[in-house]
């Protein structure tokens, strides 16, 4: 579906890529990973047309459309939510009755409101109408960039089953590790101006990645002890002179061209935190806190105790209140009942999720330093260069202004200028966005280490696991409930709770015919049987479910269309069966207890 030959491109540098070749058959899921700033996005937009490349060819076969959702939206879009999915339909190709089809399958499929105002959504339901509005060209290509960001963990869960359905061929960049080792069959790896295609699940390829790293610094040990060796006997003079070896001094010459034509990696991020004094043992305490916009519920009867040292993570829907509940833990809004009591010696530091502390006027190297040469890190004095060194900021892009930085530039400079600041309470909201996998790695490291409390909003179900001690999980009616552990605790406690068959709302009593005594209605036999045995059965689909998905996931079952096909089919066939045994499973339920069963 996708063909790319010896593809180039830089803008005015070193080549943000190469001579890169690949190709996408159709219902591949390809992830295309590398640093911030190597030219993830720059080969998307040329794969989709948008850029024209220094030189190469993209090919994609006849009659067949290339769609893209790019980071962030570039088109102002108005109207219903079926209005801005309609829009990207050509009206002189599709009746309109082709056209209204088309939308009516993926609103029913992407669990829409085709009448709901767009601009009235929330971010992540707006990712999703972008989605959506893709899809309905029905393209045999479709690329996204970063489709996670400002959608939330359900949402992101339902993405991952979704995107597997897609025939056509899939190119997508992501920060999320789960939804990467979710979702993709094979990685394109973009470092250093080359494109290397590792067949393989995103946990073996960090293992070959490392394994590739160090035969490459051995090889390149050996490269430069041979260069020092020959720069030795040219040096020599006469004796080079005298034996005539032409040949020797040709291959010098070419030994230098070679190392300078060399790219190094490019450097990690160098984090450190700068911690105040210690806060005393109780950081924040809630005792019945209560708060509501309206009538609306947004946090009900809610009492936690942290304490210094806790890493306290904060999940929920979009709109569920999660903002809402730090800014009442950190004393910004009053509940309206109940209590919140802020420990001693508190020192806050806050990661915005929109980077609103940063002016897009100013300049990097004033955003951090205001205008000085120097900063203070754990007591020392640095060049503010130097320190912007660290979070890979070349001089040329520490004097140019905050608004041309891309997202993971802006991420990285809002860490520059929030570690500057000594904090014992660090609170972050959404801090993977836009970030490379590998600073995302090396900020985990920095949380787990870092000593003091922090109060982390997150949809990256890795980063939760890997940092957090404890989850509050906000529903959206008001209960937060508070799990020991990460994501991955949270769903198992949440598996337990469903089997462990949860109290439903009673149902009103239906009201006696006059002159007759209702008898107590009883749970019949065959609905109690049915209601037992659904556990298993679900279990059994999901089961089936994940073989399917496994099976779909292996890259030689797309050289069998036939296979592909039956897989793809099966698939749907499974999760119609389970959206069935779920609802029912529910009803059945529901009636159990209201009849106090």
């Amino acid at each position: 579906m996708l063909h790319v030959r010896n593809l180039s491109l830089a803008f005015g540098g070193p080549s943000l890529f190469d001579g890169a070749s690949f190709e996408v058959r159709p219902g591949e899921r390809v992830c295309l990973v590398g640093r911030n700033g190597a030219g993830k996005s720059s080969l998307l937009k040329v794969l989709a047309g948008a850029i024209e490349p220094d030189k190469g060819e993209v090919y994609v076969p006849a009659g067949t459309h290339v769609a893209m959702l790019e980071q962030e939206a570039t088109i102002e879009l108005t109207g219903t939510v079926r209005e801005v999915m309609d829009s990207a339909l050509d009206t002189d190709k599709l009746e309109q009755w082709e056209c209204e089809a088309r939308v009516d399958r993926l609103l029913g499929d992407m669990q829409l409101d085709g009448e709901v105002d767009f601009d009235s959504l929330s971010a992540g339901m707006k990712r999703r109408v972008l989605l959506g509005r893709c899809l309905a060209t029905e393209p045999g290509v479709l690329l996204l960039d970063e489709p996670t960001n400002h959608l939330d963990v359900e949402a992101i869960a339902w993405m991952e089953t979704f995107l597997p359905r897609f025939r056509g061929a899939l190119l997508f960049i992501t920060h999320d590790r789960a939804f990467l080792q979710n979702v993709a069959t094979r990685i394109l790896d973009l470092e250093r101006g080359v494109l290397i295609s590792w067949d393989c699940d995103y946990h073996t390829y960090l293992e070959r990645k490392e394994a590739w790293l160090k035969a490459e610094a051995r090889q390149r040990a050996e490269f430069d002890k041979k260069l020092a060796k020959e720069e030795v006997w040219i040096r020599r003079g006469v004796e080079a002179r005298r034996t005539r070896n032409e040949g020797r001094v040709r291959a010098l010459f070419k030994l230098r061209d070679e190392h300078r034509g060399r790219r190094d990696r490019q450097g990690s991020v160098n984090l450190a935190l700068e911690e105040a004094e210690r806060s005393g043992l109780k950081v924040i305490s809630t005792e019945n806190v209560s708060f509501r916009y309206g009538d609306e519920p947004i946090i009900e009867d809610f009492s936690t105790l942290i304490r210094r040292g806790d890493k306290v993570g904060i999940v929920g829907s979009n709109g569920a209140g999660k903002s809402t509940l730090v800014r009442l833990l950190l004393g910004k809004l009053t509940p309206k009942s109940g209590s919140v009591k802020l420990g001693s010696n508190l020192e806050v530091a806050y990661f915005d999720q929109l980077r609103e502390a940063l002016d897009p006027e100013m300049r990097v190297v004033d955003a951090i330093a205001g205008g000085r040469d120097e900063v203070s890190i754990n007591g020392a004095r640095r060049h503010v260069m130097g320190y912007l060194g660290d979070f890979l900021f070349s001089p040329d892009r520490a004097r140019s202004q905050v608004k041309v930085l891309s997202g993971g530039e802006r991420n990285r400079l809002l860490l520059a200028r929030l570690f500057t600041k000594p904090f014992n309470l660090l609170v972050m909201d959404e801090p993977t966005n836009d970030l490379d996998l590998e600073t995302l790695e090396l900020l985990e490291e920095r949380l787990l280490e870092y000593s003091g409390t922090l109060l982390l909003v997150s949809h990256d179900r890795a980063f939760l696991d890997n940092v957090v001690t404890e989850l509050f999980v906000l529903d959206g009616s008001g209960s937060v409930q508070q799990i020991v552990g990460g994501y991955t605790d949270y769903l198992a406690t949440r598996k337990k709770q469903i089997a462990a068959a949860p109290a439903a709302p009673a149902s009103p009593p239906s009201t006696p015919t006059k002159g007759k005594t209702a008898k107590p209605r009883k749970l019949l036999n065959r609905e109690r049987w049915e209601w037992e045995a659904l556990p298993a059965e679900i279990e059994k689909l999901e089961t089936e479910q994940a073989e399917v998905a496994e099976l779909l996931g292996d890259p030689a079952t797309y050289q069998d269309t036939e296979k592909l096909i039956k897989a793809q089919n099966h698939l749907d066939d499974l999760d119609a069966k389970l959206l069935k045994k779920y609802e029912r499973w529910e009803e059945l339920d529901a009636l159990k207890t209201s009849l106090g069963e």
